[in-house]
């Protein structure tokens, strides 16, 4: 039987120096005494963590909330507009592009809209490269680069790097993380890290992090461009399945004898709550703009659109029950089209619940997004962040600094 390799003194420091680096990026600033609480770590230890960190520019050390007797104590805080990401949001209708500073403190955002569709993929490298351009062109001289994160609405394989298949881009077997990160190659002269992730997984990773579910250890994301995707969190960690590929809630069939899908089955969740069945039902016409720009614009009262949507929300009513029932989670978060209809439904949902719901059963919190940045977006830059937040020093080392 073979024994296992003893810990090195280097394996322990730099497991302790991405504890302090994530404390850190996820909470805010902290005191010295915060992180001994947390970490568990004596004041000496945190002391040379901290100098280490900040000798290679990750964090700082500045004047906090006077003491009891008046003086400034100081706490330790990233340097945020000093180091950070890029993040994108390829999405149905729009590119959605960020720089986004540890810390997740949002430096500069593009939007590009695009016409519905398929959307090839040269295409779509091109203009993830000229909005790579605009944001350098946005940021300070001397910021530190750390890693690129982009929101696909498709299966992803994460760690390959590799979309199997994203029906509303019109990709199949695509190995978009190298060919992102040949591109920057050529384009800049540099080779980030590139990660790719399912929208909804990211966008549930973003809501649990940093959004409406924060203080809880599960939550569901709706995602809602076309159809109607899902991200699980369950104990702090994304759901995968056993294939990586969980998280088809619009799959989920809710009624056997509704319409067909487009994935082949019948009645799926995403036919009855998705976004052509909401404009069809309010009278709208996909392609002529977001829900919300076409209620304003169209003057419909309040009532009528609340009649008109009344069976859709029996349906988001049933979809969320079966998630309360299968899942159970503590937060649900509806986005997209999900997040624009809901103020005209929730008494429909709501009742729905509560029939379908003994009254001794706790139902999940359902919320809205409450970040600044779209879900998604705020995930991808987190998931840009994850390699240096796993290895800081490593990936200090590997970064590129403006010029």
């Amino acid at each position: 039987m073979l024994k296992p390799s003893p810990v090195t003194p280097d394996e322990v420091k730099r497991h302790n120096l991405a504890r302090v680096m994530r404390y850190l990026h996820e909470n805010g600033e902290l005191s010295r005494s915060d992180l001994v609480l947390l970490t568990g770590l004596n004041r000496s230890t945190i002391g040379a963590l901290v100098s280490d960190l900040a000798k290679v520019g990750l964090v700082e050390e500045v004047s906090g909330v006077g003491g009891s007797r008046g003086r400034p104590s100081l706490v330790v805080r990233t340097s945020s507009s000093h180091n950070f990401v890029l993040a994108f949001d390829l999405g149905v209708d729009r590119i959605v592009a960020a720089a986004v500073g540890l810390g997740g403190e949002v430096l500069a955002t593009i939007h590009r809209s695009r016409e519905d569709g398929p959307y090839p993929v040269k295409k779509a490298i091109a203009t993830i490269l000229e909005s790579t351009d605009e944001l350098f062109a946005s940021l300070p001289t001397g910021a530190v680069w750390l890693g690129v994160g982009i929101a696909i609405p498709g299966v992803v394989e994460t760690e390959l790097g590799f979309i199997r298949k994203a029906p509303n881009l019109g990709w199949i077997d695509v190995p978009f993380g190298q060919l992102m990160t040949d591109s920057l190659c050529a384009h800049i002269g540099v080779c980030p890290t590139v990660v790719l992730g399912n929208d909804a997984n990211l966008g549930a990773v973003a809501e649990f992090v940093r959004g409406a579910a924060t203080a809880t250890s599960s939550v569901v994301y709706l995602s809602g461009d076309v159809g109607v995707g899902g991200g699980v969190v369950l104990g702090g960690k994304v759901l995968a399945g056993g294939s990586g590929f969980a998280g088809e809630l619009g799959h989920m069939v809710v009624n056997p004898t509704g319409e067909p899908c487009n994935c082949g089955s019948r009645g799926c969740w995403e036919t009855e709550v998705g976004r052509d069945a909401i404009f069809s039902a309010v009278g709208f016409l996909p392609g002529q703009g977001s829900f919300s720009d076409l209620v304003a614009e169209s003057l419909t009262e309040l009532t009528d659109i609340k009649r008109a949507l009344s069976g859709v929300g029996e349906w988001v009513g049933v979809g969320l029950v079966n998630l309360m029932n299968s899942i159970d989670p503590n937060y649900i978060v509806l986005g997209g089209h999900l997040a624009e209809i809901y103020p005209y439904i929730s008494e429909v949902v709501d009742a729905r619940i509560d029939q379908s719901r003994p009254n001794t059963q706790t139902r999940a919190h359902i919320s809205l997004p409450s970040l600044l940045l779209n879900s998604p977006l705020a995930g991808a830059a987190e998931a840009a962040f994850g390699p240096l937040l796993s290895d800081p020093l490593h990936e200090m080392d590997r970064a590129f600094v403006l010029i």
